[in-house]
């Protein structure tokens, strides 16, 4: 299976359909059809170790269907190689072995529209050498008579199969499912505030069979909290964006995100845009520090996997793009990622070593 960080990464940078975000979505289906391509460069790294390296190419179709109606799909390949962690720091290729693998996705979601209604349905399936998942979605927004309240429902599921190379836990399944409320409200002509709750369930197979040792609960619930608020302020032709996000769940971990952006236009229908998030997250209960395997013992819950570590982290971006005539729009994304024990209030996982990743990714778009 791929390593998290490119994945959700990857996710990040394509916004794919779904459970999309509430608030997210247009009042009304599209006039014209809108066909774009991003290209992603992700690679990871701890002092001294190269790790993962991914490139992803993805394609997105945004077109009207008839009267009332849209039709979206995503098509994305992940390429994905390096050496990720054992345990701890002790990486993959310092054995011999590495990490070598594909990664292909698609997902389709129709949406149609019943005046202050609109219902959505998504399909999804990934695939990689040791993993195979389906998925489905159904999501339905409610706006006010003066369009200026939303309200949002959703409910989705995956069905994944897990086959490990090495013959660990062959056949192994894992089931989960999500639920989405949403509440989108007009403060003002240049405000907008934005309330999501989550909530999801998974059960089966959680453990990473290419780590040792590793044995995790065959179940896992979260919660989530997500506040959004963007504020335009017109005299700069600047947009403020902010967002925090809580999750937390059974195994104990609890995470904060903020994030915060600011999107200036330029002239001749240029943009920018500076970003900077901050991460911070307590460890799983079953998560053990360094030296390994210190407080394993035979058939107990046990990790060493440091993404259940307690740690900090920052990433800051920056985003530059245009509009071009003929409906063209291209844009460029940088982004550096930085994981310290140390960032996290109160501390973090002893033994922890800093962890840091890179995000290149280009985009480009059309109407038509």
């Amino acid at each position: 299976m791929a390593d998290y960080s490119s994945r959700t990464l990857l996710a990040a940078a394509l916004m794919l359909p779904g459970l999309a975000a509430p608030g997210a979505q247009a009042q009304t289906a599209p006039e014209v059809a809108s066909l774009g391509l991003r290209y992603l460069d992700y690679r990871d790294w701890q002092p001294g170790a190269k790790r993962i390296a991914s490139r992803s190419p993805a394609f997105r179709l945004l077109t009207p269907v008839g009267e009332g109606a849209a039709f979206e799909a995503v098509l994305a390949h992940d390429a994905i190689s390096g050496a990720s962690p054992l345990y701890h720091h002790t990486l993959s290729g310092a054995s011999g072995k590495g990490v070598n693998d594909h990664r292909s996705t698609a997902e389709a979601k129709f949406t149609r529209y019943f005046g202050d209604d609109a219902l959505a349905l998504s399909a999804s399936a990934s695939s990689e050498r040791d993993y195979l998942s389906r998925g489905g979605a159904v999501e339905w927004r409610h706006w006010s008579t003066d369009r200026n309240t939303a309200f949002t429902l959703g409910a989705g599921g995956a069905d994944d199969r897990i086959d490990p190379v090495n013959g660990v836990a062959r056949g192994s399944r894992r089931h989960s499912r999500e639920l989405l409320a949403g509440l989108t409200q007009v403060l003002s002509s240049v405000s907008l505030l934005n309330l999501n709750l989550g909530h999801g369930r998974g059960e089966g197979y959680f453990s990473d069979p290419y780590k040792p040792l590793d044995r995790r609960p065959d179940a896992r619930e979260h919660h989530t909290l997500q506040v959004r608020y963007h504020h335009h302020l017109a005299p700069a032709g600047a947009s403020l964006r902010f967002t925090y996000r809580y999750y937390r769940d059974t195994w104990a971990i609890r995470a904060h995100t903020l994030d915060l952006a600011w999107h200036q236009a330029l002239a001749g229908n240029w943009w920018v845009m500076p970003a900077l998030r901050y991460h911070t997250q307590a460890a799983a209960w079953f998560y053990h520090d360094p030296p390994f395997p210190a407080g394993w013992s035979l058939g107990a819950i046990y990790s060493a996997d440091t993404r259940l570590a307690a740690f900090g982290a920052l990433a800051p971006a920056f985003s530059v793009g245009r509009a071009f005539p003929g409906g063209w729009r291209a844009d460029l994304r940088l982004e550096a990622y930085r994981q310290r024990a140390g960032w996290r209030p109160g501390g973090g996982s002893a033994g922890l070593a800093p962890f840091s990743a890179r995000l290149v990714s280009f985009g480009l778009s059309r109407d038509f």
